[in-house]
């Protein structure tokens, strides 16, 4: 097979491609393949154009940067300097294989107050890993023949199956183990930004007693014919009403921003403000709107989806009475259908939580049609 040719598109193109993924009417996938562009890098020159809007109307003046103190700068290097040149990796592996080989722990005493510079810990220095068991060998060789035959099947029903076969093995000791996983459309939409700050949670014990107290918000994907979009809602806690909500074709914080902003303009402020660790919510551009409104920021503990509850109820209403009963065959049809539905679930829809009645009569205080 020839290998693709590389193209350079010119600088109209580029521009086309990005004003219609800005445009958002079709998902990546169908601009993937009615342009012939990778859907990462349609991703990126959107996130181009955007940046650079602004200086279409004349750009802000530039903070003058810090100064740099060179002192301190020198005084670095020859510190990092001293210490590459000192523990050298060929040295540090030589050492460590003549205490394996020597079985003379004291060959490796000069690790001892120096693992910063090492990188390594002692206790790997010492530690002889223990040889798999034949035992689960012969297991590992089972789930590796079930993963090929059901490629679905996550740790827990695979543990089923061996369990079926009178083989008793826990998720953990061997499953996990092997690091596998099920095959499954599963979009992650809460990834972490290391250099983002994340905030505690605020809500451990707290009694939501009122509307406009506590709201929170969540990301998820809603499956269409060809490829996905991204929901994000705003929630009031109290009464689960939805605030306010945004269809997006990427996954960045610009429609989050959107909704919030709606939702403050509509509904006031609330006094503590809850999401998950996403990118999307530790963004210095999200929280600075927060900030702005004074507004205590709450965030979910790492892999707790239960502190965001509420909305994770909401998606599955949206998705099992929504999204799932009708295949969305462009963006424009899913806004106006999980509009619609949005509507619907405000303002009609009973939940048994709230008594029977709607979210728009608890948060706006309206009483039961039957008691009017």
């Amino acid at each position: 097979m020839s290998k693709r040719p590389r193209r350079n598109h010119n600088p109209a193109f580029k521009a086309k491609v990005a004003l219609a993924a800005v445009k958002g009417e079709k998902t990546l996938a169908e601009l993937a393949q009615q342009y012939d562009v990778h859907p990462n890098l349609i991703n990126q020159r959107r996130a181009r154009l955007l940046e650079g809007a602004a200086d279409v109307f004349g750009s802000e003046p530039v903070a003058a940067e810090a100064a740099v103190d060179v002192t301190v700068l020198h005084a670095k290097i020859g510190e990092l300097t001293l210490a590459n040149d000192f523990w050298p990796v060929r040295s540090v592996r030589q050492v460590c294989c003549r205490a394996q080989s020597d079985d003379r722990p004291w060959s490796c005493a000069a690790a001892d107050g120096s693992g910063g510079q090492l990188g390594i810990s002692r206790g790997s220095i010492y530690y002889k890993p223990r040889a798999v068991s034949a035992a689960d060998l012969a297991i590992m060789r089972r789930i590796d023949e079930l993963h090929l035959l059901y490629p679905f099947a996550g740790s827990r029903m695979l543990r089923d199956l061996l369990r079926q076969e009178g083989v008793a093995a826990g998720r953990l000791h061997v499953v996990k183990r092997m690091g596998l996983e099920a095959l499954y459309r599963c979009p992650n939409t809460s990834k972490p930004a290391p250099e983002h700050k994340v905030y505690p949670y605020l809500l451990r014990n707290v009694a939501v007693i009122r509307p406009n107290q506590v709201w929170a918000t969540d990301i998820t994907y809603v499956p269409m014919a060809r490829g996905f979009v991204y929901l994000v809602a705003i929630v009031d806690w109290f009464s689960r009403r939805v605030l306010a909500w945004r269809v997006s074709i990427s996954l960045d914080a610009a429609f989050c921003i959107e909704a919030l902003e709606e939702a403050l303009a509509r509904h006031g402020k609330p006094a503590i403000f809850n999401s998950d660790q996403g990118s999307q919510f530790t963004s210095s551009a999200f929280t600075a709107v927060l900030h702005r409104e004074k507004i205590a920021i709450s965030m979910d503990g790492k892999g707790r989806w239960p502190d965001n509850v509420f909305v994770e109820r909401l998606w599955r209403s949206v998705k099992y009475e929504e999204v799932y009963l009708n295949a969305y065959a462009s963006v424009p049809e899913a806004r106006a259908g999980i509009g619609h539905y949005l509507g619907f679930y405000n303002a009609v829809r009973p939940h048994s939580a709230l008594g029977g009645r709607t979210p728009d009569q608890i948060y706006l205080g309206q009483p039961l049609l039957a008691a009017a």
